[in-house]
């Protein structure tokens, strides 16, 4: 920790085991957890609480005020997890009064360019490419993939296992265990690639496939559809997550692809 080029604010608190490069400041107020390694010419404001064992590129910048005119100057902050990696250029900015807070879970990737904006909650396990860009009061499961360049609107919801493809524009919420693509961005199965790396049994993906064919193939609408699903699939955990996620949705869920004549 002791680099002579770097800035470190007297009321930090850095694990002695921490590890500053050249030409990075860290501010007053920040809280860095043991094994974490800050590249040069990083900038970690106030309010940031970064845990072990991460890894943070050269050029980020995080817990910088939001870029919110609402904001006041309000006592927020970033909470980083545990081995989380941060590529070159990331900026995560801090929460408003709304949340207090913006989260990234432990075990997460975010690769370079990518931008988390106030009061996001990103869960744990989560993969960002590079500039992917989350605006404010977005809402992220666990194991969720958003592939290079896309853009999640503000106030979405992101659900579990979900992923997304490349360059897409998000403007409603993604259901949990899905693969979106296309413009309008839809639903085009199911993400039984990622779910089988994380232990899914066939028979289990065969029941999520059952369930969002009712949802987005039977022509239901979303209450019809949500009322058959609980009414004829068996409870299990997974159905009972999907549910969930239709009825606490406030933008509304993606449609279905289409495909025209």
């Amino acid at each position: 920790m002791n680099q002579p080029l770097a800035y470190v604010h007297p009321g930090a608190k850095i694990a002695k085991n921490v590890v500053i490069e050249p030409f990075t400041t860290i501010h007053n107020n920040v809280i860095i957890g043991e094994g974490t390694w800050i590249g040069s010419n990083v900038t970690i404001m106030e309010g940031a609480r970064i845990g072990k064992n991460c890894n943070i590129f050269p050029g980020s910048v995080i817990s910088a005020v939001p870029q919110d005119l609402k904001y006041n100057d309000e006592d927020t902050t970033v909470e980083i997890g545990n081995n989380v990696t941060i590529r070159e250029c990331v900026t995560i900015n801090r929460g408003t009064t709304d949340r207090m807070k913006t989260v990234v879970g432990d075990n997460c990737l975010i690769m370079a360019y990518c931008h988390i904006a106030h009061d996001c909650i990103v869960g744990k396990n989560c993969i960002f490419s590079n500039n992917s860009t989350l605006a404010g009061h977005i809402t992220i499961g666990d194991f969720v993939v958003l592939a290079g360049m896309t853009a999640v609107h503000q106030f979405v919801s992101v659900g579990n296992h979900a992923f997304v493809t490349g360059g897409s524009l998000v403007r409603k919420d993604v259901p949990p265990f899905v693969k979106a693509a296309r413009e309008p961005l839809s639903y085009v199965g199911i993400n039984s690639v990622g779910l089988r790396r994380r232990g899914y049994t066939t028979e289990k993906i065969r029941e999520i496939q059952d369930i969002f064919r009712i949802l987005y193939q039977k022509n239901y609408n979303n209450t019809q559809a949500a009322e058959i699903i609980e009414a004829e699939m068996e409870a299990t955990p997974e159905r009972d997550e999907i549910l969930q996620f239709i009825k606490n949705s406030h933008r509304g869920i993606m449609k279905g692809y289409f495909k025209s004549n």
